[in-house]
């Protein structure tokens, strides 16, 4: 315990007519008690995050590409355009040409020409034809 907890001031001991032995352990279980209270709140933060993670999770879709499948691109906010606001959200027709496990895709262009990097399925759109 910090040194001002354990040793109490001569004018509190007068007022409260307790013994100094009895002064710390009401102290002593004060202290305790405000731990408990903020394992409770800890524990009750928790289970409130749980919760929340389980209700988005009941809402997410999760998207499966095969091979083969049809996709559009979203266009990298970097680059500029000088339709400004309208230009296109996304681009190009694509064509997966290799799905893997971790939600990342080999995109070939529709002349079969493949695209160098691997694309997150995060940026990408199914396309229906």
């Amino acid at each position: 315990m910090p040194f001002e907890v354990e040793v109490p001031s001569l004018r509190i001991l007068a007022e409260s007519g307790l013994k100094e032995s009895e002064w710390a352990q009401e102290r002593f279980d004060q202290l305790n008690f405000i731990e408990g209270k903020r394992l409770a709140t800890m524990s009750h933060g928790r289970l409130y995050q749980s919760r929340v993670k389980n209700a988005f999770d009941k809402k997410v879709r999760p998207c499966k590409f095969n091979e083969g499948d049809l996709i559009l691109k979203k266009v990298s906010q970097a680059q500029r355009d000088h339709r400004g606001k309208w230009a296109p959200n996304y681009e190009g027709h694509f064509v997966v040409k290799k799905a893997f496990s971790g939600g990342a895709l080999m995109l070939a262009s529709m002349n079969e020409e493949e695209l160098l990097s691997l694309m997150n399925f995060d940026i990408i759109k199914r396309y229906y034809a």
